[in-house]
């Protein structure tokens, strides 16, 4: 099973950026669909964006034209790049992937692997 270490998370002002990053412990050719989630206390998890092995993406409302999801097969290493960040975008960070590439394209949440989760606090 792969195992997924995200980094990256901090505390960032309003309007500040962070790179949070997902190394994968085996090659991620063999899958086919990665995403981010994250959690705020007292809420649901949600998916923040993914990606498809053929390089499709799915970005949730919220983060489209803020956040940007990509990969670099030889690092084993995906990552969300995010700008323009908000209070409301407070919260665990986790990455997911999955062997199957219908799980990002249908928005879902059933990943076979989960990270750990990287906390991500933007102050106001």
């Amino acid at each position: 099973q792969v195992q997924l270490v995200e980094s990256g998370g901090g505390l960032v002002r309003a309007g500040g950026s962070l790179r949070l990053s997902c190394a994968a412990s085996a090659s991620i050719f063999k899958i086919n669909a990665m995403g981010w989630f994250r959690q705020a206390p007292g809420k649901q998890r949600e998916l923040v964006a993914c990606m498809t092995s053929s390089d499709t993406t799915n970005y949730a409302d919220s983060v489209k034209a803020r956040f940007t999801i990509s990969r670099d097969n030889a690092k084993r290493t995906v990552y969300l790049q995010m700008n323009s960040l908000k209070p409301e975008d407070t919260a665990v960070y986790y990455c997911a992937a999955d062997p199957s590439w219908e799980v990002c394209y249908s928005g879902g949440f059933d990943y076979a692997c989960w990270g750990q989760g990287t906390q991500v606090t933007v102050s106001s």
